[in-house]
């Protein structure tokens, strides 16, 4: 049996022209990864594409299929629940659409379990702006998207947005995950405010997001709209709610 410490949780709904490229281009790398796809009865067969891989990599690729397309934060969830019952010590989000590159995977890993970060950010924006083939007002939206999130909560963090990372899995162990709000882009800001306010350890890599090639964006106005005034709420709350801190003796030890 191929054991990994490692999981890659890919969120899928209709990626048929992505999916089988972007399980081989993981399955590749030196270091062995396992991946959890959580599809969402996607119309377009890619669960039966993830079915016939699960054929010829039984040790190594796992699906949760859910009955619709249910929202990407509750896909992450599901995913990380998952996770941390199998026991996996990293945990990476990535989407199927090689917007986020897999060959920065082990960069990430490095990161987390060599660099001694609890939460590792595949980041746009950390070093100038790294996006390419993206329409000029996505490329400005986003980015100021992002400055807007880091003004009002107040995390030091570059890639507010980010969807491709690492996580440690006492970080996932110890944030609530069920009392996540968000589902959309906000999912990803929640997620990263709610580890820096545990007191983890959040650092960003730099990488490069390549536009899709092929198949269909999911992005839209509203996402963003969830992003830019869903913060608010966010930074609101965080007044009056309590978090699990964790201890600089308790990172220190997991180095």
């Amino acid at each position: 049996m191929q054991t990994s410490d490692s999981i890659v949780i890919i969120p899928t709904y209709n990626e048929k022209e992505n999916i089988e490229n972007i399980i081989r281009a993981v399955f590749g790398l030196e270091k062995c990864f396992h991946i959890l796809i959580v599809e969402d009865n996607s119309p377009d067969g890619t669960a039966d594409i993830v079915r016939k891989l699960q054929a010829e990599f039984p040790e190594r690729l796992f699906m949760i299929e859910r009955k619709g397309k249910l929202g990407l934060g509750t896909a992450y969830i599901a995913g990380f629940k998952w996770a941390i019952q199998h026991q996996y010590d990293y945990i990476f989000e990535m989407d199927a659409d090689f917007s986020h590159n897999p060959n920065d995977l082990p960069r990430l890993y490095k990161a987390c379990h060599d660099e001694g970060a609890d939460v590792a950010i595949g980041s746009r924006y950390i070093s100038g702006v790294n996006v390419v083939n993206w329409p000029m007002g996505r490329v400005l939206m986003s980015y100021f998207a992002s400055k807007y999130v880091r003004f009002i909560t107040g995390i030091p963090v570059h890639d507010t947005t980010a969807g491709f990372k690492c996580y440690k899995r006492r970080v996932l162990e110890t944030i609530p995950l069920d009392n996540i709000r968000f589902k959309g882009y906000a999912f990803q800001i929640e997620m990263k405010f709610t580890a820096y306010k545990c007191g983890f350890k959040v650092v960003e890599v730099p990488v490069i997001f390549v536009n899709r090639e092929l198949g269909t964006s999911k992005m839209n106005s509203s996402i963003f709209g969830e992003a830019v005034f869903g913060v608010i709420r966010l930074k609101w709350d965080s007044w009056f709610k309590s978090y699990q801190k964790i201890s600089k003796y308790e990172t220190y030890m997991d180095l």
